[in-house]
């Protein structure tokens, strides 16, 4: 039976591997096992039907999954309620508060245009463990048509216009006053250019210049956004504006640039944010939560300022397991998704930018002087392609080389292999203070990967 979920949902290219049938199956399937099971035949008030919230982001082909979605949730006797275009954390913090059986975002991230995803929220407004999706993945290969209602009892498909509203003004209770600054905002033409400007300029901001707005369903993400800030840096520059936020197509992350355009990424926004609950007594615990593919730079700007660390495998949900476990309050990846869980159940591009931004104001500090005390390592990335990634991870020849790099480093760098959660890849990180030596030492690793996959039979 093929995997269905991955580390985030379901992905996969827009109605080739996702397609609306099988939107229609995991919406059936996952109505199935967490709406509201009644047994009475008497038909039920409106009222305690159960619901289901859907957000979806700028895509072309986010309308028809969507249409699919609703109507295999609807077959199952669950209301659905439409949101639009809507950021993935808005999804989340409106499923808690309307108490609906579950959310669902349409959104494949940062991941280009033709490709398109599923997620799921609890009613607690957090991403599903492992065994709930294995549950709903169950129910999508059953033959659901006996357990379908009828009549009054089929579920409705209705509107939520407020929903942006709704979530602005969550946010705006978190906010501070932008009065004075001057921002430019890059939606990344994904879901946060429904929210993020207007947003800004109802915070007072004295000048809020969006760029990649555009919802024309093919451009999110295209050479923009967080994984692409250098137009938006050059913008900042050209503007004269105090700082530039890029968010990915969902609006869960956040890369900002100082105001001489250079970019500050998630690791450095966790420095500045840190920092300040720390002077104001409110880092709970003195620790933060990083994954492992944090900089080595903000590891030691931490220790520099005496804050603690609790490390995770890279993916935003472990981060969020590793916070409730230790009642931490701020965690995130280098990426820029960052979760502040007094205030969130997941990464909150927006959140996130509010809270770099109160940090300025209540400083009076330009970003480039809050980032100061983050002196980033070079970091080189190499990924090769293998057949069998767990044969070669185990392999005697990648774990000596892996020691002889690590004793090269000495405390001066760290190197990192690890296997890509989505992909047939091995993925290698280096850090240290010249890159060009990390350069060929990757190289040197990379070596004996492929020659460990050739020679064990599992290469290409």
């Amino acid at each position: 039976m093929e995997k269905l979920f991955g580390t985030d949902g379901v992905r996969g290219i827009a109605n080739r591997d996702l397609t609306p049938e099988l939107a229609f199956r995991l919406g059936q399937a996952a109505a199935y096992h967490l709406g509201k099971q009644r047994t009475s035949d008497t038909p039920p008030k409106a009222e305690t039907k159960g619901k289901f919230i859907i957000g979806r982001d700028t895509r072309i082909s986010g309308s028809m999954l969507e249409a699919a979605l609703a109507a295999g949730i609807c077959s199952m006797g669950v209301d659905v309620y439409t949101a639009g275009i809507l950021p993935t954390p808005a999804v989340a913090f409106l499923t808690k508060k309307l108490e609906a059986c579950a959310g669902v975002v349409i959104s494949a991230s940062h991941n280009p245009a033709p490709d398109n995803g599923i997620k799921f929220f609890s009613l607690s407004g957090y991403k599903f463990p492992d065994e709930v999706e294995q549950e709903i993945e169950a129910q999508v290969h059953r033959d659901l048509e006996g357990e379908r209602p009828v009549g009054d009892r089929v579920g409705r498909i209705i509107p939520m216009p407020q929903a942006g509203e709704e979530y602005m003004a969550f946010l705006k209770g978190l906010a501070p006053s932008l009065e004075g600054l001057n921002v430019v905002v890059d939606c990344a033409n994904g879901a946060a250019g429904a929210i993020a400007p207007r947003l800004f300029k109802a915070l007072g901001a004295a000048s809020v210049i969006p760029v990649y707005d555009s919802v024309d369903g093919m451009s999110i993400n295209v050479m923009c956004g967080s994984t692409h800030p250098e137009r938006m840096s050059q913008k900042v520059a050209a503007c004269h504006a105090d700082l530039g936020l890029a968010f990915d197509g969902d609006a869960d992350r956040v890369i900002a640039v100082d105001e001489n355009g250079c970019i500050v990424d998630g690791d450095a926004i966790m420095l500045v944010c840190a920092l300040h609950l720390k002077e104001r007594q409110l880092l709970r615990h003195n620790k933060i939560v990083l994954t492992v593919m944090s900089n080595l730079g903000l590891r030691r700007a931490l220790a520099d300022h005496g804050i603690d660390i609790e490390e995770t495998a890279v993916g935003d949900r472990y981060v969020l397991e590793r916070l409730q476990a230790t009642d931490t309050v701020l965690g995130g990846e280098q990426s820029g998704h960052i979760i502040f869980a007094q205030h969130a159940t997941t990464g909150d591009g927006i959140l996130s930018a509010l809270k770099l931004m109160e940090v300025m104001k209540d400083t009076g500090k330009k970003l480039s002087e809050l980032t100061a005390p983050f002196q980033r390592y070079p970091q080189v990335l190499q990924n090769t392609r293998v057949k069998d990634k767990e044969a070669v991870l185990q392999s005697s020849e990648l774990r000596t080389v892996i020691a002889q790099v690590e004793d090269r480093l000495g405390d001066n760098g760290r190197i990192l292999v690890r296997p890509s959660g989505t992909e047939p890849l091995i993925r290698v990180m280096l850090e240290g203070p010249e890159k060009e030596e990390l350069e060929a030492i990757a190289q040197e690793v990379i070596d004996v990967i492929d020659g460990v996959d050739g020679v064990d039979g599992v290469g290409e």
